[in-house]
């Protein structure tokens, strides 16, 4: 697709705190505390967010809440389309008005939670695999990462901005406080990768926390021999629940089974009953789940 603007002019940046500040004044745009709008002002974050998401002129990018276009710019400038999902209506004529100038971006005015991914990248990108780059809300980070590595969409990766303290579980390692569930969760679909750190000066309005961008690179499904995806994580959840309680006890009490049935599987997944659910690796959990689902407790079978 061919862009509007002069190709020997560099359209005007939005990312600035000047051009925000207009931006928003002219259209009387209210930040929506629901919505989680932070816009970046830092064009030097941007940049990193764009190297971090390793782009090249022939990918399909996602775009998760472009506020008003900041980053949406930079990714159209570095790839072959942009599809662009925004919940607020009232950020639709914004964006507008401040992509006019690229004809390689497309706005959708979306729940990205409802919206039916898989069709969009169907019908929009040929069920070529795709790049997800977003600054998401803080408050359904998790929801959407899951809802995309769950949703069967083909996925090469996905650079978001979250806050400091989600990236740092997302990354954590065995028997560490930030360890849990959704470092494994993440772990098992992707490879994460820090990007860069992001101080709240880099926002409008500003938030009182750092963010951080990570990478996810996607996983092959064939690096674990699953038996039971939805037995693992339910595995995985209920041995985190209460973590200060040895894997023998969360398990009995969060999946429901014998403890002499359990303290036998465990010993055969070559586990102490005794230890805790923060000291396992992915691949014990694996293991440890495969034996359950080989066993008469399977999930379904107890109804969880």
């Amino acid at each position: 697709m061919e862009r509007k603007e002069d190709e020997n002019r560099v359209p005007e940046r939005i990312a600035t705190y000047g051009r925000t500040s207009r931006i928003i004044e002219k259209h009387g745009f209210a930040f929506q505390k629901r919505f989680g709008q932070n816009f970046l002002v830092d064009s030097n974050i941007l940049e990193k967010i764009v190297a971090g998401a390793e782009l090249q002129p022939e990918d399909d990018v996602i775009e998760i809440g472009p506020g008003i276009g900041s980053l949406t710019q930079y990714l159209a400038e570095n790839c072959r389309q942009v599809i662009a999902i925004e919940i607020d209506n009232k950020l639709i004529p914004i964006l507008e008005e401040t992509l006019e100038g690229y004809g390689n971006v497309e706005i959708v005015h979306e729940d990205v939670l409802k919206v039916d991914l898989k069709r969009l990248v169907e019908e929009r990108c040929g069920n070529r695999p795709v790049k997800v780059v977003a600054n998401l809300p803080y408050y359904i980070t998790t929801p959407i990462i899951m809802g995309l590595f769950e949703s069967q969409v083909p996925l090469d990766s996905i650079t978001v901005m979250v806050q400091k303290e989600v990236a740092d579980r997302m990354q954590a390692k065995k028997a560490t406080k930030e360890y849990g569930a959704l470092s494994l969760a993440v772990q098992y679909y992707s490879d994460p990768t820090i990007v860069t750190q992001v101080p709240p000066n880099c926002f409008v309005p500003r938030p009182k926390v750092g963010s951080t961008v990570i990478r996810l690179r996607k996983r092959t499904k064939e690096q674990y021999a699953v038996a039971d995806e939805k037995l693992l994580f339910q595995v995985i959840r209920a041995s985190f629940n209460q973590r200060r309680k040895t894997l023998l006890n969360s398990l009995s009490h969060g999946l429901h089974i014998p403890k002499a049935a359990l303290e036998a599987m465990i010993l055969e997944a070559g586990l102490s009953p005794a230890i805790r659910g923060e000291a396992l690796g992915l691949d014990a959990f694996v293991e440890l789940s495969n034996r359950i689902a080989a066993g008469s407790y399977g999930l379904e079978k107890k109804g969880i």
